[in-house]
């Protein structure tokens, strides 16, 4: 049997571990040998290749090998958002090569090569996977990457061939000269390309060339190997003598160990030993059982007997939370955004609406619950892990184990969904697992440790969507028109803010950033401090606020007796991009013609509404039917969204789909406390969407020539407003709190 980290590379299409002979590449070439087979034996195995049969790797991003096939190296996480399908695709387009002839392999942390260029925008000097940022990112990164290694490619034939390089053209990976009828594929000028100098300027492909950008003909290259089992996830992953360790955490947040009984646990056959975590205010901790599998893990976990001490821990409700917010709502805020002079009372002949929204922490809840595989020997360390924050975890990781950052190898796996989870700045379980390993090693335990996380203690382990209060204001003239917005916003932020009056600008983006032409706006915050731990989850701020923005502007319109689309649309006459999506989502969702009836008793609605969020525009339509008794369902939602370049239209639509699934989902799950306990722990009680409650979803894409944005997070937003627009056009209900719980009551 094979060196299992070989095995698990080669799972997610790697390439076999090659040394080279230039300096260039040879150093290249020892990144890569890393990247097969960790810190041992590197050199060894580089001794030992062929060197005809090594690949040409002109950079970081591409490496073109032998047989003529592509290797794109992945500084981002595929968890599901098809981020390796869209790299392929540029890659394998500026290339001239088909899609079927590349693959994809994730790059270790090294934040020298893989900085996320969008973050580095920001001044963040980061190697990390969120934001929507990977097409952004990657679109001239990957596009140069492998427009170089082509030049350099022709540029090695046309000296082989003794032609002038622009007679030469490329065919599916084959360089072609037509007046000599000479063809070749790559694979046969990897070696004399090595010899070539990186071009200093590159040629990209106009547009109008692309083959496979923009085509929906394209398929998922992770497709396969999901669907055979091949595909590697940190649950899958196992390395010779692996434990398990499966932890209990303090039932409140904060709380401590004050004594614990393994007496039963350690009695169970299978466990090797049971340690205790130190916790603060960023790790839980607790007591973990070290096991040959999970399952015994788990049984001896579930068998300590552990008495906490909770004299520091937390011990509010989520209802003491909520009247606190309500009260800082009622105070002046740190302002975020002003322009004109909002009014307190309607204008002569005007109305005045005011209005409080309550919104819940949440759980990112990713169908893969967290875990990390940690591998402690001497000075070094290998970590496997679905590595959405790979510079931070590396650091961190290093920082808990005594060793330098370039000491702590990351192995990048996919990830069953993270929804920003796997993204901690703290790095908490990543660190969990690593004081585990330390109270291991005390214990003369040096084996490779896999930390494994139940679904309770994913959904109760801290770090959620902030819990927000918002409280709206606003005003209409005697003509109906929006003449002033006051917008107070209350809810903790996961941001270091470097002073109490700062601006956390992702508290209240969606919110200071309101696309619609209002003469008088100001938009305020309060962030409290409390021991709740939160963190972004899929489209951050904009979860709360455009909720709250947009079922607003529809109060507003009913209240001007105008229909929403049309007021919405005189309000943008500055923001064309808005306005487009706006006109096509309604004009593909029939807002002019009557919805059609339900069935007798029934009533049906529609509702709009719109987010401008990661560089991205959306707007959605939602139709809803409700029964008698106040139940309802989700018929149908119409998309228009404008990401600019769209790469792979089918992922495109993909994700939107799957934002409005997960937006849609906010209706009906909370994370609420009692005393300091989370009362949720699985799906049961936590209800994200089932595939019976998902609706018939139309996405439609405006053509663009602008380069790509943001698609894995946009579609969230509108998701939620519109079924709450939908409701209230049907019932005449005003929906403010979320979950609905019992607020919309029987019609």
């Amino acid at each position: 049997m094979r060196d299992p980290i070989l095995r698990d590379e080669a799972a997610q299409g790697g390439a076999e571990p090659r040394a080279t002979l230039t300096r260039r590449q040879f150093l290249a070439g020892m990144s890569a040998l890393t990247l097969a087979v960790g810190f041992r034996g590197g050199l060894a195995v580089a001794a030992s290749l062929d060197p005809a049969k090594l690949p040409f790797e002109p950079n970081a991003f591409v490496r073109v090998n032998a047989d003529g096939t592509v290797t794109v190296i992945s500084e981002y996480l595929e968890m599901g958002q098809g981020t390796f399908t869209g790299l392929a695709t540029m890659a394998a387009d500026e290339l001239d090569v088909s899609l079927d002839k590349v693959k994809v392999v994730p790059a270790q942390a090294d934040v020298k090569k893989y900085a996320n260029p969008i973050f580095a925008t920001f001044g963040w000097t980061v190697q990390g996977t969120g934001g929507s940022t990977a097409m952004a990112g990657a679109w001239k990164q990957m596009r140069e990457a492998a427009a170089a290694a082509r030049m350099m490619l022709v540029s090695a034939a046309a000296k082989t061939w003794k032609v002038d390089a622009n007679t030469l053209h490329v065919e599916d990976g084959v360089i072609v000269h037509a007046p000599s009828g000479r063809r070749a594929g790559y694979g046969q000028f990897v070696a004399a390309a090595a010899r070539e100098s990186v071009p200093t300027h590159v040629v990209l492909k106009h547009p109008d060339d692309f083959k496979l950008i923009g085509s929906d003909k394209t398929r998922r290259v992770d497709v396969p190997a999901k669907v055979d089992g091949s595909a590697i996830y940190t649950q899958d992953i196992k390395v010779p003598g692996m434990l398990v360790a499966v932890i209990a955490h303090p039932p409140r947040l904060g709380g401590k160990v004050q004594h614990v009984d393994a007496s039963k646990a350690k009695a169970i056959k299978g466990v090797v030993a049971v340690v205790e975590v130190p916790g603060d205010g960023e790790v839980q901790g607790g007591v973990a059982v070290l096991a040959h599998n999970t399952w015994i893990a788990r049984q001896g976990r579930d068998a300590l007997a552990i008495t906490w001490d909770d004299s520091h821990a937390f011990a509010l409700s989520s209802d003491d939370i909520y009247k606190q917010f309500r009260a800082l709502a009622d105070q002046p805020g740190v302002v975020a955004e002003k322009r004109g002079t909002v009014l307190n009372a309607a204008p002569e002949g005007g109305k005045y609406l005011e209005a409080v929204y309550e919104q819940p922490y949440l759980s990112h809840a990713p169908m893969e619950p967290l875990n990390c595989l940690v591998h402690l020997q001497g000075s070094r360390c290998e970590i496997w892990n679905g590595e959405q924050w790979a510079t931070g975890d590396q650091a961190m990781a290093a920082k808990e184990l005594g060793l330098k950052p370039e000491h702590v190898t990351i192995h990048q796996l996919y990830a069953g969904g993270s929804f920003g989870r796997r993204a901690n700045p703290q790095s908490d379980y990543v660190r969990e697992a690593c004081r585990i390993v330390r109270a291991a090693h005390a214990q003369d335990i040096n084996a490779p440790v896999k930390l494994v996380w139940m679904r309770e203690d994913d959904m109760r382990a801290g770090y959620y969507r902030p819990l927000t209060v918002h409280k709206v204001r606003v005003a209409l003239d005697k003509a109906g028109n929006l003449v002033s917005w006051n917008h107070d916003v209350v809810g903790q932020s996961f941001m270091q803010l470097p002073k109490p009056d700062s601006v956390d600008p992702v508290l209240v983006e969606g919110t200071a950033d309101i696309p619609y032409d209002i003469p008088n706006f100001k938009a305020t915050q309060h962030a409290p401090k409390l021991p709740v731990q939160t963190q972004w989850l899929r489209s951050v701020g904009h979860t709360h606020a455009a909720f709250v923005g947009e079922t607003m502007m529809d109060e507003a319109a009913r209240a001007a007796g105008k229909d929403p689309y049309a007021f919405r649309h005189a309000l943008l006459a500055s923001k064309p991009r808005h306005r487009g999506v706006l006109d096509l989502a309604a004009q593909k969702a029939g807002w002019s013609t009557p919805l059609a009836a339900g069935a007798q008793g029934t009533k049906r609605g529609r509702g709009i509404a719109l987010q401008f969020a990661f560089g991205t525009y959306v707007a959605q339509v939602a139709e809803v039917t409700v029964q008698q008794d106040g139940s309802f369902t989700v018929d149908r939602m119409v998309c228009a969204v404008d990401c600019g370049t769209v790469i792979n239209p089918d992922i495109v639509a993909a994700q939107v789909e799957g934002g409005i699934g997960f937006g849609l989902a906010f209706l009906h799950t909370a994370i609420t406390f009692d005393k300091g306990h989370v009362k949720e722990g699985n799906f049961n009680d936590y209800p994200v969407l089932r595939m019976s409650g998902m609706p018939v979803v139309e996405v439609h894409i405006v053509p663009s020539k602008e380069a790509p944005t943001g698609i894995g997070e946009p579609g969230v937003p509108p998701a939620a407003p519109a079924v709450a627009n939908a409701l209230a056009a049907a019932t005449g209900a005003t929906i403010r709190t979320l979950p609905l719980g019992d607020t919309l009551r029987p019609a």
